[in-house]
Formats: structure tokens, C-alpha cells, sequence
């Protein structure tokens, strides 16, 4: 029989070149094996088997020899599946084999990609080489074995839809693998993926030693002992849905690590994966996670995101480690963002993909559950929802202020929840170490007054102009310091160091902050003015007032205040978390950060979004209108975007490390580093921008490529730095970026 092959080799003869049967079949069993965790066995090998058979054609055989001619190859596939396999089944498979390259496509309405519906007409593909029947076997359809799937009858076309996605994710991982370890060979590679990550057990008893060094030598301590203890005890629960309800200050972090490594033992889960807010927080976890787990630290802890920064000492091959595993998530403890967790699930492209099997079978902390943003609220829990219903996945609610999720009070809300926490209502009794009080309006001078009469304080205003402002009027004062995200992340880092030295001194600390301070930053001041936010965010400021609960209560003070100047007014949506915050302060006669309390405002601010706000795009309702035919894949990942606004990043050069790695980008040496992971190396050295302002340095020169006749404007470094201060950062008196200014960071 006529050979043919999936991939060339550089042997003119073809002995090192991939036969295409044998390919089809690698995939077809990789394939297979990443969806065991969901029960995808048979139609993930189907996927892998038929992705490439388009290959099975004279066209695709010239071009692989040489022939500079476009061949599609995966159209043959889905077309296959279509035909043996069913309206259902087929078209299930069909989605992912159609887009393995090029990624899902709509069912019907035509965006950038051609149609699933119009590509399974075949016009124009070349003819398929019957040989492929005798190479291939396929199961026959009478003996397939679908995934058990627990319906829920409003959102079927959802689960379609979600199950077709997951397939795709284990199609594309083995081809990516297989295809990986063919040139491997061929080019006489070592694989740097047959490393053994440390076993979870491993992990655990690193864990149990670190614990046991903990004292419960105070108050506050005696009580997170308890939390710790209390929460390990449920991991023998079933696998589903949990929340961890701790205030601020509570442990939540190793409690949640804890659980999440003594439940995915117990019950034979995989990894787990910890979805955080903000990048900053991300570093700071993965870092607490790393001591925690000792000399298992690195090997077990990968954070995804964009800002992942490489540690220069790490050697090349740990490196490239790190970047194929993110590739996949194929390690034991996965710390990514939000943004990163939930735009992949809605995801088309094979590469944001390839990681979603890698899911199932998994812990999923979310942690500060409450910051996830309204406009896919109802989109976030149906996925998330479906992840414990029919992935094996148990996701838990980690904060201080529990959103109010849980069905039927929230539409399409959770069900089944189980609290983590030991009666989180006492708990906020016992670790209550602020009072909450409102005290108006308070004008600019006012607030400089409150601040000079105080030696140490903090306060948190809703805008960074307004930071700056009330920064400037009170820089004469002993110990004035500011906090804003114009600073690059190493800046913001000596800043906070300088803060924390000075508190522990007991020398005179005045910070003026946006919220950035509320996420995760771990400081302790006496007394905390924040201006007029949601009822979270002054939990969140609340975190940073006695934290340790050193301090008297009556000394220790939260102050809610509103401003009078119109030039330091919030955003739109930031205003209607403080309307919701209002109603239940003026009502509440005890706490207002009691578990009761944070459940009336977020129902208060969920009634005031109302139900289509919180699927802004209508996501959910345009998919269940279509039919299976009909999934919209493409328009999904267009419009499910948890960031509206671009930003653009600017690389600050603030010490000689920074210094160092421009360096290496103009003059690179041979064997230097990669652009990927220099660019990694900078990620604290980089203020992001909006559109507006970036192109406004950009228009008179404030910035400048680095090294553009290489990598373009990928390095983008301010090169006027004498608009960079060391207290306020990147500043400018651009009034379009003023205008345009929406972040309350």
C-alpha cells in the first residue's frame, strides 16, 4: 500500500517521517485519555481519530512533499463524524475536528470563519483516498458510550455546547503532543515534559510540617487554628459545590489549601486551581503557596497569567519546563487570574483551549468570589456550575463577603452549596477588630485635616487623580506616602515595604492609596478613611485596620466618607455599589460586615443591576435560542470579555535590573534569553496605560520602542523619565487621558 504520512522529517528517503495512521491513532489515544476525568473516552479517541483524516488525500500528500498548494484537512473529518455518527454526536465532534486549527466556528452565523454549516457541505475539498478505511477503525455507532451528563433542562444547549469545547481541548493537546514528540524524536531531543511533578500526597505532608510550625499564641490565632481545623474536617464531603465564608485576616489562604489537598486525595482529584482577582495577588499566593509546600515549592506551584515573571536564576530547561506546562496546566497547583480562568471556558482557539481539560477532576478555589464582574455574572455561575454537575470538579467560594449566588434567590444560581467555615456568623463576632462608621461628606480640606490629626493612617479614595491631589496637599506631613498603579509593581513593592517598617516602628504613616491596597496588601493601620464604595470594598479597607486585633475595638476605626468635589467622583458602576452599600448601612443596627448584612447588599445590588445586567451581552439566552447546529463558538469568545478597556503597557525604567534586561533586548548575546521570557522578566517594571494616554506619550515621544527593528513595539519603555516621580509615578497633564480615566485603581 502507498505510504501516507502526517508530518515530514528531514530525511529525503521518509524512514524519519509520521505515518498518517499512525499519527490518527497516537492522537486518537491521547486524546482519550484526557477525557477520562469526564467520561469522554470514546468520542475524544473518534475526534482524535478522524481530525486529520483529510491527510488521506493525493493534494495534501504534495503538499507535504513540497508543492506550494493550500489543502483544507479538516473538513473531511467533521464531515465523517456527521455521517457516521449523527445530528448529535456527530456535530458534537464535529465543531472541534473542523477547528483544530483555525479554532470553533459558529454553527450557523457567519463571523470570521466560515460557518460549520457551510463547511460541512464540502464544496471544493479534494477527493479521500479509500485507504483510510483500511487503516482506520472507528467504532461502530450502536457501541458508542456518551458521557453521563446530569441535565439541567434551561440550559441544554449550554451543555452541548460546553461538552463540545472540552472534547476540542483534548483533540488539541494530543495533536499538539503528539505532533511535539514526533519532532522530539526526529531532531534527536530530550522531552522535557516526562518530568514527574511531586504526587499530592507529597504535597500534603510538605504542608502538614510547615502547619506545624504555626503557635496559636494569641486570640486571633487561636481562632484561624480552629478555621484550619474545622475546614480540613470537610474534605470528606462528596465532590461539588463549596463556600468558605472567613473574614479578612481569618486564614483563608493555607485553610483553603489545606481542604483543597485533603479533598482531591481523598477523592481522587487532580490538581487544583486557584482562580484570584488581580495579578499581584496572584504572586503573592503562588509565593505563600511555595513556602508553604517547601522543597516541593516550585515544582508544584505554576502561575499562569499575563504578568508571570521568570526568575532569572532559574536554569533554560526549568524555564521551558514552566512554559510547556502552561501551555496545558498539566501541574498539581495551578494559580491564574480570573481572566485568565473564566475567558478560556468560553474560549475558541486551540491555544486557549488546549489547558480546559486539564479542569475536570479539579479543586477550584475562587478566591475574593464577590470581585467577579456583574455584566457575566449569570454566564460565570452556569460555567461554573456545570463544572461541579458534570466535570468531577469542586468549586469553592473563598471570601470575606459571600456573594449572594445560590439559587432561586440568585436567577440560575447555585445549588448544593456546603459552607466550609465553622458558623461564619460567630466567626465575624469573634474576629470583629473595626467599627464601621459614616461620617459624610467630607470635603478636600477636611480630609487633610482628618489625615494630619492622625499619625497613622490610611486612606482609600476611588480614582487616582484624587489620590494624587489629596497625596500632594499632605506631602509636608511626616510620613506621607502614596500608592497608585501609575507606579510599577516594583515601586508599589519598596513603597509598601517602607509602610510596613515604619507601622512596626511606630513612626508617623500616612498613605493615600486607590482600591489596589484592598487587594491582598497586607498592612495594619489603626484607623482607615475610605471613600464611599460597595459594601466589599469596605471589608476589604476594613482588612487593613487591626489586623492582628492588637488594638482596643473603639481605637480602631473604619471611616466612610463621600466626597463634595465633582472631579473625584466615582465611576458609574462604582456609584451603584455604593447606593446598595447606603440602603444596608442605614438599616443595619449591628454589624455591617456580618455574613446577614453582606447577603442583603449584594441581593439589594443584584435587584439593582437587574437580571439582564448580569448577563450584559445576553450570552446565555443567545445560546439556548440556537440548536446544536446553531452554537455560536466564535461570537462567545468575541463578547465574553471581563476587561472592556485596552491597556497598553509602558516598561518604567526604575532600577538597574530593569536597566539590565533593555540591555539584553538592544545588544542580545548569543544564546541570550527568548523575547517571551525577557519580556516576563519586566513584568514589574511595566505601568499599563490606556489607549488614550499610551498614544498620547507616544505622539510626542514619551516612549519609544526598544530594539523595534526586532521585536517591533512589543518593549515599549518610557524614555522621558523625568515624568516618572519616585512618590506619584507616571504622571502627565494630558487632559484626554483624564477624561478617559474610568479606573478606580
Amino acid at each position: 500500500m502507498k505510504p501516507f504520512f502526517a508530518h515530514s522529517g528531514s530525511d529525503k528517503n521518509k524512514t524519519d517521517w509520521q505515518l498518517l495512521h499512525e499519527h490518527l491513532q497516537s492522537v486518537g489515544q491521547l486524546a482519550a485519555e484526557r477525557a477520562a476525568p469526564f467520561g469522554g473516552q470514546q468520542l475524544a479517541q473518534i475526534a482524535g481519530l478522524l481530525h486529520d483524516i483529510g491527510k488521506y488525500t493525493d493534494e495534501f500528500q504534495r503538499r507535504i512533499n513540497g508543492d506550494l498548494i493550500r489543502v483544507d484537512h479538516s473538513t473531511r473529518g467533521a464531515m465523517l463524524a456527521v455521517e457516521r455518527y449523527g445530528p448529535v454526536v456527530g456535530r458534537l465532534l464535529a465543531y472541534g475536528i473542523a477547528g483544530h486549527h483555525a479554532g470553533l466556528a459558529n454553527g450557523r452565523d457567519l463571523g470570521k470563519r466560515s460557518t460549520l454549516e457551510e463547511r460541512l457541505k464540502g464544496k471544493d475539498l479534494p477527493v479521500l483516498v479509500d485507504q483510510w478505511q483500511e487503516e482506520i477503525s472507528l467504532p461502530d455507532k450502536s457501541q458508542l458510550k456518551f458521557p453521563p451528563v446530569n441535565p439541567r433542562k434551561e440550559r441544554v444547549v449550554f451543555q452541548q455546547a460546553f461538552l463540545a469545547r472540552m472534547l476540542f481541548s483534548c483533540l488539541v493537546d494530543a495533536d499538539f503532543l503528539d505532533t511535539e514528540a514526533f519532532y522530539n524524536r526526529i531532531e534527536h531531543r530530550s522531552s522535557l515534559r516526562s518530568h514527574q511533578p511531586p504526587a499530592l500526597t507529597e504535597l500534603r505532608a510538605a504542608l502538614d510540617d510547615y502547619l506545624a510550625g504555626f503557635r496559636a499564641d494569641s486570640s486571633v490565632n487561636r481562632i484561624r487554628a480552629d478555621i484550619l481545623a474545622h475546614v480540613r474536617q470537610q474534605a470528606e464531603c462528596p465532590p461539588g459545590l463549596f463556600s468558605l465564608t472567613v473574614p479578612t485576616g481569618g486564614g483563608k489562604t493555607l485553610a483553603s489549601l489545606a481542604f483543597a489537598l485533603d479533598h482531591a486525595i481523598r477523592h481522587g482529584l487532580r490538581r487544583i486551581i486557584y482562580v484570584i482577582p488581580f495579578t499581584s495577588i496572584v504572586e503573592q499566593n503562588a509565593a505563600v503557596f511555595q513556602q508553604a509546600l517547601g522543597q516541593f515549592g516550585e515544582q508544584a506551584v505554576l502561575e499562569h497569567h499575563s504578568a508571570f515573571n521568570d526568575d532569572r536564576s532559574k536554569d533554560r530547561q526549568a524555564r521551558d519546563k514552566l512554559r510547556l506546562a502552561m501551555e496545558n496546566w498539566d501541574f498539581p497547583i495551578i494559580v491564574t487570574t480570573a481572566v485568565q480562568f473564566f475567558e478560556s471556558l468560553f474560549a475558541d482557539r486551540p491555544s486557549r483551549c488546549r489547558k480546559l481539560h486539564n479542569i475536570a477532576g479539579s479543586v477550584i478555589i475562587l478566591d475574593e468570589a464577590q470581585t467577579l464582574p456583574l455584566k457575566l455574572l449569570r454566564p460565570c455561575m452556569t460555567v461554573i456550575d456545570e463544572l461541579a454537575l458534570n466535570y468531577r470538579c469542586s468549586p469553592v467560594l473563598c471570601t470575606a463577603t459571600q456573594p449572594a449566588l445560590q439559587a432561586p434567590q440568585f436567577k440560575g444560581g447555585l445549588q448544593g452549596v456546603r459552607e466550609l467555615a465553622p458558623n461564619p456568623p460567630q466567626l465575624f463576632q469573634q474576629l470583629a477588630r473595626v467599627q464601621i462608621r459614616q461620617v459624610g461628606i467630607l470635603s478636600d480640606e477636611a480630609l487633610q485635616q482628618q489625615m494630619a490629626a492622625r499619625e497613622q493612617v490610611l486612606c482609600i479614595v476611588n480614582n487616582r487623580r484624587h489620590a494624587r491631589a489629596l497625596y500632594e496637599s499632605i506631602a509636608g506631613l511626616e510620613g506621607a506616602r502614596h500608592l497608585t498603579t501609575l507606579m510599577c509593581a516594583r515601586h508599589r513593592s519598596e513603597v509598601l515595604a517602607e509602610v510596613r517598617q515604619r507601622l512596626r516602628d511606630g513612626l508617623p504613616c500616612r498613605l493615600v492609596a486607590t482600591s489596589l491596597i484592598e487587594a491582598g496588601v497586607d498592612v495594619d493601620f489603626p484607623c482607615v478613611l475610605r471613600a464611599e464604595a460597595g459594601l466589599d470594598s469596605i471589608a476589604q479597607a476594613a482588612g487593613r485596620c487591626n489586623r492582628e486585633g492588637k488594638r482596643a475595638l473603639e481605637a480602631s476605626e473604619v471611616l466612610v466618607f463621600q466626597t463634595e468635589n465633582p472631579d473625584w467622583k466615582a465611576p458609574q458602576e462604582l456609584q451603584q455599589f455604593a447606593q446598595a452599600a447606603r440602603e444596608v448601612l442605614r438599616n443595619t443596627c449591628g454589624d455591617p460586615l456580618a455574613p446577614e448584612a453582606i447577603t442583603r447588599y449584594f441581593q439589594q445590588l443584584y435587584w439593582q443591576k437587574g437580571e439582564r445586567e448580569l448577563d450584559k451581552a445576553d450570552l446565555l439566552a443567545q445560546i439556548e435560542s440556537q440548536r446544536l447546529e446553531g452554537i455560536p463558538f466564535e461570537m462567545l469568545a468575541d463578547k465574553f470579555r471581563m476587561i472592556d478597556s485596552v491597556q497598553c503597557p509602558v516598561i518604567i525604567p526604575f532600577d538597574e535590573m530593569a536597566n539590565a534586561v533593555l540591555k539584553d533586548i538592544r545588544s542580545p548575546k548569543d544564546g541570550g534569553e527568548l523575547p517571551l521570557v525577557l519580556a516576563r522578566q519586566l513584568q514589574s517594571y511595566i505601568v499599563q496605560l490606556p489607549r488614550q494616554g499610551y498614544e498620547a506619550l507616544l505622539k510626542v515621544g514619551a516612549i519609544q520602542p526598544v530594539a523595534p527593528e526586532r521585536y517591533g513595539e512589543q518593549f515599549m519603555v518610557l524614555d522621558s523619565i523625568d515624568i516618572y516621580h519616585n512618590q506619584c509615578g507616571l504622571s502627565w497633564d494630558n487632559p484626554t487621558f483624564k477624561c478617559n480615566e474610568s479606573t478606580c485603581w
